[in-house]
């Protein structure tokens, strides 16, 4: 299984870094078709753990498990698991882990010993 990864600070600049990065991997993939919506979908994430987590840094990881799905994750040293929310009207954020369900074929958290990862996992089209 193919895997791309990288350790950034846990600071809002780091999502544009794991933009790039996640963006790199679906490229050299040829797996283009989304990169748009990883970009998206990394850039959450990584605000989410920014926000909420309380560690220096965190762990960014893009996988391949099938010729045309990759798995992208954050992992964090909190072990607070997100929760899926409706955002009310007026509401300024809430809304990141709703736009990754949107666009993912599937998301989760895993618990860890010493945090947890979030992840999210698209799918493209099978090439033939």
């Amino acid at each position: 299984m193919a895997r791309v990864a990288g350790t950034l600070p846990r600071a809002s600049e780091s999502a544009a870094t794991a933009r790039r990065l996640v963006h790199d991997a679906l490229f050299a993939w040829g797996l283009e078709d989304l990169a748009d919506d990883g970009a998206l979908v990394v850039s959450e994430l990584v605000s989410n753990a920014v926000q909420h987590a309380r560690s220096r840094c965190i762990r960014i990881s893009v996988t391949r498990p099938g010729a045309a799905r990759v798995r992208i994750s954050v992992v964090d040293k909190s072990t607070k698991l997100p929760e899926l929310r409706e955002p009310g009207g007026g509401d300024e954020d809430g809304r990141g882990l709703a736009l990754v369900a949107g666009l993912a074929a599937a998301w989760g958290a895993d618990p860890l010993p010493w945090g947890k990862r979030v992840w999210a996992e698209l799918h493209g089209k099978e090439r033939g």
